[in-house]
């Protein structure tokens, strides 16, 4: 591995992208969601003609307001000031949970509600307790597989990625993803060593972690970081920062990386020689960091590109997919991204797809450029992932036949 790097500038390109649809709409949930998540399944499950005796209406009514107001209060002990890491995980499963039971209770409401009435099957209260048990079912059969499929080491997902510039030394060259660990509250050290040592039997030429590595400064997740510094590959490992570095004190993570082992690739690149030919591996930091205030942070390609002959393919890492649109006016050839978590909880991908322009896969944007986004590694927040599993990627370059 070669490095051609320069000091990282938030010049250019540097400045943050306008804000997205999604994030225009996230300025508002905090006010309305919690009310609706819990609202609406209360609603569903006891006042739409199910007529439950009075002690059972009167005891999940009170449960409900019990978790319309402590959900918030944990989040906000959990993610604000305090950073109490009990809270934030009562807070977080209790998010995850109501989110499962409101789209539940939204669709089989109405469309379990139609298809029994018609069918004629019973009378209004017989149908109305029907969809209730069927929501609470579905609720916890979903939850407790989303819990498993969240806390399990990810399946590895190979992928084979043509690339027409890419010379014939370089064909066949291993690159490992993976992105969005979240290092939270929830202890997952041995998690986290179980990953590498899966990550390990790839013989892997280059390791990319593509940010997001966790929830809490490099100081107070360092534990469940450190088995990273394990991670093997022939030619180089590589970092670059995700929007929730830029919540955590991000300098200390891009030098708890250096001392890991990872070359964090702060709006510069490296060359990977393999067989004879070249590949310019670039990184720049996170749309989000020059908003941080962060010093010397920001996310600028021109940069990163700087001094690599233009002939040379490029892969590039950026954590958010939407960087592609400037990835594809540089000409770049692959990239790199995480961060949507494939949606994580269905059917929150449809809200994800308002702010990117990809969700998981593989992806073309203009002539020449692609964009992998992976569906993560870890979860971010509840700890649950329903028709969204993780995954450790590992994409096989091959030049173009």
């Amino acid at each position: 591995m070669t490095e051609t790097s320069s000091t990282p500038s938030t010049a250019g390109d540097a400045r943050e992208a306008p804000p997205g649809r999604l994030q225009r709409l996230m300025r508002y949930l905090p006010l309305v969601a919690p009310v609706l998540l819990w609202a609406v399944p209360c609603g569903v499950l006891l006042y739409t003609g199910q007529h439950w005796p009075l002690p059972v209406t009167l005891t999940a009514t009170a449960l409900f307001v019990l978790g319309l107001t402590g959900m918030p209060l944990a989040m906000a002990r959990g993610h604000g000031r305090r950073q109490q890491d009990r809270a934030a995980i009562v807070g977080d499963s209790l998010l995850g949970g109501a989110w499962v039971l409101f789209t539940w209770s939204v669709l089989l409401g109405v469309l379990l509600r139609l298809a029994l009435t018609v069918a004629g099957v019973g009378d209004g209260q017989d149908r109305a307790r029907i969809v209730t048990w069927a929501v609470l079912g579905v609720t916890a059969v979903l939850l407790v597989w989303g819990y498993a499929e969240a806390r399990r080491v990810p399946r590895v997902r190979r992928v084979d990625v043509e690339l027409p510039r890419l010379g014939a030394g370089l064909d066949g060259t291993r690159v490992v993803l993976i992105t969005d660990t979240h290092y939270g509250p929830l202890d997952r050290a041995r998690w986290s060593e179980r990953v590498c040592e899966r990550v390990n039997t790839l013989e892997a030429d280059l390791v990319c972690h593509t940010g997001d590595i966790a929830d809490g400064t490099a100081e107070r997740r360092r534990a469940q970081a450190a088995p990273l510094g394990t991670v093997q590959a022939t030619r180089a490992r590589v970092y670059v920062t995700g929007n929730h570095e830029y919540y955590s004190e991000a300098q200390g993570w891009v030098d708890l990386m250096d001392e890991l082992g990872w070359e964090p690739l702060r709006n510069r690149h490296v060359l990977l020689e393999r067989g004879g030919d070249t590949l310019v591996v670039a990184g720049v930091d996170d749309v989000t960091a020059e908003s941080s205030g962060l010093a010397g942070h920001g996310a600028d390609l021109a940069e990163a590109l700087e001094g690599a002959d233009p002939d040379l393919p490029v892969l590039l890492l950026a954590h958010q997919p939407k960087f592609i649109d400037r990835a594809a006016a540089h000409g770049v050839d692959l990239q790199l991204s995480g961060h949507t978590h494939g949606g994580q909880i269905w059917p929150f991908h449809h809200l994800v797809r308002l702010d990117q322009p990809a969700l998981a896969g593989l992806t073309r944007h203009g002539a020449r450029t692609r964009l992998y986004t992976s569906r993560g590694t870890g979860f971010w927040g509840p700890p649950f992932r329903v028709f969204a599993p993780s995954e450790i990627t590992l994409l096989v370059l091959r030049r173009a036949s």
